[in-house]
């Protein structure tokens, strides 16, 4: 089947689960004139039910709210109550551990940015310009659980560009190791996020449970997939995570240990040529371009750089060699848009033009 040819004359219809918070808003305004979904249902906490969007939602992105959006009544996160095959979910985790077995039982494709899911062997933790093919465990997920839907996960997104980068390495090069100390935007906390005494002038050394899905979950996404699972890649990972006072952007200084020398023209060619899979690279959200090199010795810089691509780039610079390992650099992604609610969208994208979204 042609499914652009079928999303294109009808747009899907989609649900938008915990629609209220920071990640939430961030999906109604990409899913906003999505050329292949639409958004039909919006869900948000019992206290908010039956208020409309505009209502209960305290708007705090940038871009406007959708006029679409204003007067949109609030449901529950129930999916008998919805006629849908797809959900993007904005979910705390420990909601989403709960919710979305529920819509993937009752046939919904769950694409989710939530952490509740990612560790499971039979749920693709899927980065589509890096291990589209890992979402043949849907196949055994269904079988296994008795769903005729699925849960597929995005990635932490402070991983997610560092994950973009490792596999172009790995690709060209081989990876053994690699050391990384974050920057993250106070955006990633979420709404209201971190105390303003706490983070302006300031720096927090430490983030719950983050370094823990940081040398983790690059592991999953860059594993080869065997049979009904995924045997995680032999690469060594430490981090160190960081909040700092800025709006969006999560930095990674990133050092790493290559399986065989290259000289940093190579390392450099290998970044700035990387396309992924063909499936992934013209799908509505594809990054243009996957990675962007810059040159200049002060980038990248979340305030400058961020929205490259729409948001969806992985930006590189400060190439150089490491003393210790063998190449250095720093890699920026938006952590709303490509480490969260545009990396959703991008997996849905995916999965329908695999067929696993049934249109």
């Amino acid at each position: 089947m042609n499914h652009e040819f079928a999303i294109g004359g009808n747009p899907l219809p989609v649900a938008v689960l915990g629609a209220t918070g920071a990640v939430g808003q961030r999906f109604v305004q990409l899913l906003d004139g999505h050329p292949w979904f639409r958004v039909a249902a919006l869900t948000a906490s019992e206290r908010s039910l039956g208020k409309t969007y505009a209502d209960a939602c305290h708007w705090v992105l940038p871009e406007p709210m959708p006029i679409w959006a204003r007067q949109m009544p609030l449901m529950a996160s129930d999916p008998g109550q919805m006629d849908l095959r797809l959900a993007f979910s904005a979910l705390p985790s420990d909601s989403a551990r709960q919710v979305e077995p529920l819509f993937a039982a009752h046939g919904v494709v769950v694409c989710s940015n939530a952490s509740a899911h990612r560790q499971e062997a039979d749920v693709p933790l899927l980065l589509p310009e890096v291990n589209p093919g890992h979402t043949h465990l849907v196949y055994h997920q269904q079988v296994q659980r008795g769903w005729s839907g699925c849960i597929v996960t995005n990635p932490n997104c402070t991983i997610t560009g560092v994950t973009v980068a490792l596999k172009a390495l790995l690709d060209g090069f081989g990876v053994e190791q690699a050391f990384l100390v974050s920057l993250q935007a106070v955006s990633g906390a979420g709404y209201p996020g971190v105390p303003s005494l706490d983070i302006l002038g300031n720096v927090l050394p430490y983030i719950p449970d983050e370094e823990e899905k940081m040398e983790w979950e690059p592991r999953k996404m860059l594993g080869r997939l065997d049979g009904e699972q995924v045997e995680l890649a032999r690469i060594d990972l430490s981090a160190h995570a960081n909040r700092v006072p800025v709006a969006e952007g999560h930095t990674v200084c990133l050092s790493v240990q290559l399986g065989r020398r290259a000289s940093l023209g190579e390392v450099a060619e290998a970044l700035e040529g990387y396309q992924g899979a063909e499936i992934s690279r013209d799908l509505p959200s594809s990054p243009r371009p996957v990675i962007r090199l810059r040159q200049e010795p002060d980038h990248p810089q979340p305030r400058l750089d961020a929205m490259v691509g729409g948001g969806m780039t992985t930006v590189i610079g400060r190439l150089r060699p490491d003393p210790i390992l063998d190449v250095k650099m720093v890699v920026l992604s938006h952590n709303t848009i490509r480490g969260a609610a545009g990396a959703s969208i991008y997996n849905a994208e995916l999965l329908v033009r695999q067929g696993l979204v049934a249109i």
